[in-house]
């Protein structure tokens, strides 16, 4: 049931432009993650990759014989990713953890895990494809979002998110799953990109304030945080 919300084109229904808008600001997280770890690599693997947009930001910051695919099981995402393809950027409509003989030097799952009816099992078939992972995880559970009556019901409808997680959820199914937790930091997109939505805007700034001052205590109680984390 849950896939079928991807495969039949409901989803771009709900969300016409993928998440294009959020491509550059997420790829300039991952690309902090990997300057802070020191890591190189020279093939990048981003599954649920969605409409490509990511992956070709990546493309135009890397190194020039970096080499990058992309995973998806829409058709229709699939279908707008591949007006980005050239030569060192490949996608495929695909399960990637049924996948024989794939592995590469980096894998993204970048807001992927929380739409996965069962998250455990992808990771562990995952696991083997890549030498290390980078994941981004929405921390939905939050004091504010529980307090509203239909706050995660909301995120569940428009999103298809049907997981939610505190960064120690996170760290720990990674943890459950056989994953090496090597670095991880916060990201807000609801701080740093422009929003239409009025209680966004009015949460904006006691985020800041509250993120200035501790960034754990600010994640559980006012949300609005996601979790960036490398593991291998």
């Amino acid at each position: 049931m849950f896939k079928d919300l991807y495969t039949s084109g409901e989803y771009l229904e709900k969300n016409p432009a993928w998440h294009v808008e959020e491509s550059p600001w997420k790829a300039k997280q991952i690309l902090r993650m990997l300057a802070q770890s020191h890591l190189h690599p020279q093939t990048v693997c981003e599954v649920g990759c969605g409409v490509g947009e990511i992956l070709k930001q990546l493309q135009d910051r890397m190194d020039d014989n970096c080499m990058f695919w992309g995973y998806d099981i829409s058709p229709q995402a699939i279908e707008f990713a591949r007006e980005r393809e050239n030569e060192r950027l490949h996608f495929k409509l695909a399960d990637i953890t049924r996948e024989k003989g794939v592995a590469f030097d980096m894998i993204l799952v970048i807001d992927v895990l929380e739409h996965l009816e069962n998250y455990f099992s992808f990771l562990r078939d995952l696991k083997s494809k890549g030498e290390y992972k980078i994941l981004h995880i929405p921390l939905d559970l939050s004091v504010q979002m529980v307090f509203r009556r239909n706050g995660l019901l909301e995120v569940r409808k428009t999103y298809g998110h049907i997981h939610y997680f505190t960064k120690e959820l996170a760290l720990q199914m990674l943890k459950e799953s056989g994953y090496e937790v090597l670095d991880y930091f916060y990201t807000s997109s609801s701080i740093e990109l422009p929003t239409h939505e009025l209680r966004n805007k009015l949460m904006r700034l006691p985020r800041q304030l509250a993120f200035a001052v501790q960034r754990d205590l600010a994640a559980r109680i006012l949300g609005g945080s996601r979790l960036l984390i490398l593991a291998k």
